[in-house]
């Protein structure tokens, strides 16, 4: 018996081969830096904040303040940087170029509902608000 114990094999001869295991993922977008160098872009300040700009983008801002229509052209001239990929332009404080733009819309955002609630009183206070906002189109820096 002590013969037959000693030729078993143990848990730690026998071997099973391993399925090779293969993830599927999708190719990753690969972002070209050459491209995007060659595009020249400008951050400009419209509503107490900054927005980083390049021609024929969509931005949608706060409203500007004046009589606009859709479809009006508006110049930006408070230009902080302005860049074409090689040569880059800090302002101190401001460049002396601008940005000119067409207003393409002039909208609300969604409803936000603002809700004040007391326990134990019976106070309860709903109301909304609709935030305006302007989406223009940059057509060229200059």
């Amino acid at each position: 018996m002590v013969s037959q114990i000693e030729t078993m094999p143990t848990a730690t001869a026998i071997k099973k081969p391993r399925a090779k295991v293969t993830l599927k993922t999708a190719p990753k977008a690969v972002k070209k830096p050459a491209e995007q160098s060659k595009t020249a872009f400008a951050v400009i300040v419209a509503g107490g904040k900054q927005y980083r700009v390049m021609e024929g983008q969509k931005i949608k801002i706060e409203k500007i303040l004046g009589d606009h229509k859709e479809g009006d052209s508006y110049v930006f001239k408070t230009v902080l940087l302005k860049g074409d990929g090689e040569d880059l332009k800090i302002g101190t404080p401001h460049l002396s170029s601008s940005v000119m733009a067409v207003i393409t819309k002039i909208s609300r955002y969604k409803t936000v509902d603002v809700i004040h609630y007391k326990q134990k009183s019976r106070y309860f206070k709903k109301y909304g608000h609709r935030q305006p906002y302007f989406e223009v189109r940059i057509d060229s820096i200059n």
